[in-house]
């Protein structure tokens, strides 16, 4: 007799009654029926959502062990939560939700020496007066490698971040650097990177935070004198996650007091993981001597997905929301949405809440409506191939023209302003810019905005040249 869905849980149910009260296991255990085996996943029956609710936030470790005992280590938990529907149908409403396999995060606890007469370290995340040095780690267990798919657009950074939560500060990816435009996911990765490392080390100190709320608390310290405190606090994370690290531009007080964390913690062989919408190069109001440390570890890109990744994404997310949808609509939101994961994410959520809310089908027809109107609504993205197809339109050439390596003046001020306009428009880095307008370096993109910017104060045929496809672009 092979392995059936009822043979795999009975074993299950076998190893967890040994491991939990007679009670516990009749409450939340005996009523549960499984339902299907497909491909390592086992789906079990539970009655209500707030059941599922239940054993995710007080047994998922335990049905994590006994699952991966039968199924191995590439078992998959599917909650099917059956209730009466109550819109006079006689069909019971079932609804699919996949395990997160994951407990939720607890405090962690640091060690403080003692070096003063006062042994109460300031923690700039609790209420002051209150002696605790219980910390959270800020970070989101949602946001985890699993969901977090791999394709050509994030491999390096994916596999780099991967690198850094096997061996956090023993790899040459220190700092690591994630940047990208807005909605590619690198919030996303810093923290999968900070959840997998607490998973892996649970005794490292991990701490998740913007570089905004970083600098709320600098100036607090400040005001009331405790900075020394504040610099003695994040000296004894493990793990430090500063997303937005471009944020600091300017602030050079908040610059100073990264420094000699950054440093502190580099030379004890910590890890420091950063997020920024810019590469180094391109940071503006950033010293120095921060940025040759930024470029010490690792600047790992995330580019726009293509269009098998974004395929891939709508249909993790539509199996973690336990959505099933037909493939011609998955494909032709994939086709229109291409900027970023944000808004793919959110069409697709959009599309569920308007058959949801409306007891509609979803059809082809209303994915083309929801589509056109999040397209509409969303304040468009011009991407770098955008810009050279309006350029060379306008100068009536080809982009291939475009991207020669031809001197001839109109051609060099058509690629001139093809760079300026990219480096205005989007949030791509230099070196981007400079790779997939004509395969140029950073310097040549630098060299072409500085001269269109001399050009239009000086040539007047220029000038509208900038104006006209200005227009164009917003």
């Amino acid at each position: 007799m092979g392995v059936t869905a009822t043979s795999v849980w009975n074993n299950c149910l076998a190893f967890i009654e040994d491991n939990i009260q007679p009670q516990a296991f009749k409450t939340w255990f005996l009523p549960i029926k499984p339902v299907r085996l497909q491909d390592n996943a086992l789906s079990i029956q539970v009655p209500s959502k707030f059941f599922y609710e239940w054993l995710e936030e007080h047994y998922v470790k335990l049905l994590k062990v006994a699952l991966r005992k039968e199924l191995g280590a590439n078992a998959k938990l599917v909650y099917v939560i059956k209730m009466e529907n109550k819109y006079g149908n006689n069909e019971p409403f079932t609804e699919k939700i996949p395990s997160s396999n994951r407990s939720t995060m607890a405090p962690q606890e640091l060690d403080v020496p003692i070096t003063s007469k006062n042994p109460e370290l300031k923690n700039p995340f609790i209420i002051p007066g209150i002696r605790n040095i219980k910390i959270e780690s800020q970070l989101n267990p949602n946001y985890n490698f699993e969901n977090f798919l791999e394709g050509d657009s994030n491999r390096l950074a994916r596999s780099a971040g991967m690198a850094v939560a096997n061996k956090p500060g023993g790899t040459s990816f220190n700092p690591l650097l994630v940047f990208g435009g807005v909605g590619l996911g690198k919030t996303h990765l810093a923290h999968a990177i900070g959840v997998e490392i607490k998973e892996k080390y649970p005794e490292r100190t991990v701490l998740y935070i913007s570089a905004e709320k970083f600098t709320q608390q600098y100036i607090e310290s400040v005001k009331k004198n405790t900075r020394n405190d504040f610099i003695h606090f994040y000296q004894l994370i493990d793990v430090l996650i500063i997303d937005d690290v471009q944020f600091l531009s300017g602030k050079s007080g908040t610059q100073d007091v990264f420094f000699h964390i950054f440093n502190h913690l580099h030379q004890n062989g910590k890890q420091v993981i950063l997020t920024s919408d810019k590469a180094p190069v391109d940071m503006q109001d950033i010293e120095q001597r921060l940025l040759s440390r930024f470029k010490w570890g690792l600047s790992a890109e995330l580019q726009t997905p293509d269009y098998e990744t974004r395929i891939s994404i709508l249909k993790n997310k539509l199996y973690r929301d336990g959505v099933e949808m037909p493939e011609e609509i998955i494909e032709h939101v994939a086709k229109h949405i291409k900027t970023n994961i944000r808004e793919l994410e959110g069409a697709i959520i959009s599309l569920i809440a308007q058959a949801s809310f409306n007891k509609r089908e979803v059809t082809l027809d209303l994915a083309q409506q929801v589509v056109e109107k999040f397209v509409k609504n969303t304040k468009r993205e011009v991407s770098i191939d955008y810009i050279q197809k309006v350029v060379s339109d306008y100068f009536e050439m080809d982009v291939a023209t475009l991207q020669s390596k031809t001197r001839k003046r109109h051609i060099v001020q058509a690629r001139q302003l093809a760079m300026f306009f990219a480096k205005k428009f989007t949030k791509a880095s230099l070196a981007s810019i400079g790779s997939q307008i004509g395969k140029r370096d950073h310097a040549t993109v630098l060299h072409a905005c500085k001269t269109v910017d001399n050009l239009a104060e000086t040539d007047k045929q220029f000038r509208k040249y900038i104006e006209d496809l200005n227009k164009k672009f917003t």
